[in-house]
């Protein structure tokens, strides 16, 4: 089994995006995936299935419910704020070792897909990160990381900045995916490359923005295989 921690350089980058394209494509490929949402702020007036839990249970073909959303995602707060300040909020503590109990839970899977919040370094709690989160979870598990970029102005910093926090806690990561950002100040290709001159042998992938509804899907010849990273 398989875990795969899918993070970010920033908040909005396209945490959500990317990891439901990965399900759709596992699954695909007749694999047994698992996917949680451990953590999610800012759920105020928001239906179930505008969530990013929502947006999984959908990619998973199962039914959106709150009891869905329960199983998948336990930590739940409703102000748009970082964990620990959603949390803090709601009287509430993210422990980081209920939140490895809770990502090796799924049995019987090829691949358990946990998406974060926030970036790499987002505080969960008043003395721990994301960043901490991963390193406790690589320790118990096969963790693959992935790092989840934009390609707006400024972007090439945070995701270097991002990067290098990784390699120092030795995570990785398995692969760079460049969600295509709505402004792009150059050619998404030459912000990658850019990127690659600092990057290293870490693969990058160019995940370009798609509308289902206008017929594009996960088997489109310009949606890049993502299992390639994971696997």
């Amino acid at each position: 089994m398989t875990h795969v921690f899918v993070t970010a350089s920033g908040t909005d980058i396209g945490k959500t995006f990317v990891s439901v394209l990965l399900v759709r494509q596992l699954l695909a490929k007749g694999l047994r995936v698992a996917a949680l949402k451990p953590v999610l702020s800012g759920l105020e007036g928001m239906a179930w299935p505008e969530t990013d839990s929502g947006r999984l249970l959908a990619a998973l073909g199962e039914e959106i419910t709150a009891e869905a959303v329960d199983q998948i995602t336990p930590w739940r707060f409703d102000p748009p704020l970082s964990p620990d300040m959603a949390a803090a909020r709601a009287g509430k503590n993210i422990d980081v070792q209920e939140l490895i109990d809770f990502c090796v839970t799924p049995k019987d899977k090829d691949f358990v897909l946990v998406e974060a919040a926030g970036g790499v370094l987002v505080p969960i709690n008043e003395s721990a990160t994301m960043a901490d989160w991963m390193m406790a979870l690589n320790a118990r598990v096969d963790l693959k990381v992935l790092l989840v970029v934009g390609s707006y102005l400024g972007t090439i910093s945070h995701t270097l900045t991002a990067l290098e926090s990784l390699a120092a806690r030795k995570l990785g990561p398995a692969g760079i995916i460049i969600s295509t950002s709505e402004v792009n100040p150059v050619p998404v290709e030459e912000t990658a490359r850019v990127m690659a001159r600092f990057a290293g042998d870490v693969p990058i992938v160019i995940v370009p923005r798609f509308n289902e509804a206008e017929g594009q899907s996960v088997t489109s010849d310009d949606i890049p295989d993502l299992t390639a990273l994971v696997s």
